[in-house]
This record gives structure tokens, sequence and C-alpha cells, in this order.
């Protein structure tokens, strides 16, 4: 099976639950979410969806001066985000305990 096409579906989740532990810019994100063991995550991917996330209200940015390059653009949860992870978490959970135990039945 081709993981990334599950990784397309679940993204939103992922990027969510990153930025419910603490805020993070583009590519901290991408970086704790490798990490995490999502090793295929694409920097395009990511970016996008902070970017859709941000404009669907579910996030909230500001700017932080670096020393290293660049100002950073740091992406946080609001209230709606984090009801939309919420949300999001429990159907995850309902999907994947379902597939669980489809996965556990025997097949001849």
């Amino acid at each position: 099976m081709d993981s990334s096409q599950l990784l397309k579906g679940v993204l939103d989740l992922a990027v969510l639950a990153v930025l419910d532990e603490r805020d993070g810019y583009g590519y901290d994100v991408v970086r704790r979410l490798r990490e995490a063991g999502l090793d295929e995550v694409g920097d395009a991917s990511v970016y996008g969806t902070l970017r859709r996330l941000f404009k669907a209200g579910a996030l909230t940015s500001y700017v932080v001066a670096s020393d290293e390059g660049p100002h950073r653009k740091y992406y946080g949860l609001n209230d709606t985000g984090r009801r939309l992870y919420a949300d999001s978490a429990k159907t995850w959970a309902s999907f994947s305990a379902t597939m669980a135990a489809l996965l556990k039945e025997e097949r001849p």
C-alpha cells in the first residue's frame, strides 16, 4: 500500500498534533513530523497545509527574528484549531479502531 496516500489523508491532523505541543515555523513542523516517524512528509505539503489551516482560521501566526537567517513565521493553534484538532482526533481514533478490528479478522 502506498503510504503517501494515507499521509495525505491525515496530514492536517498530524500538523495540528505537532502544533498542539508547541508553536512552530514551517521547517520546524516538518522536522518534528519526521522525528515522529512520518519520514515521507514533504516540505511543500506541510507548508501548504499550514497556509490552508491558517486561511481556514484554525491557526494564528507571528514573526520571530532569527539569528540564523531570515525571520521565521511561527504558527500556533487558536480556539478554532484546538476544536478542529479535538474533533479530528476523535474521528481518527474511531476510524483506526475500526481498521484495527477489520485487520484482526481471519480471512480464508
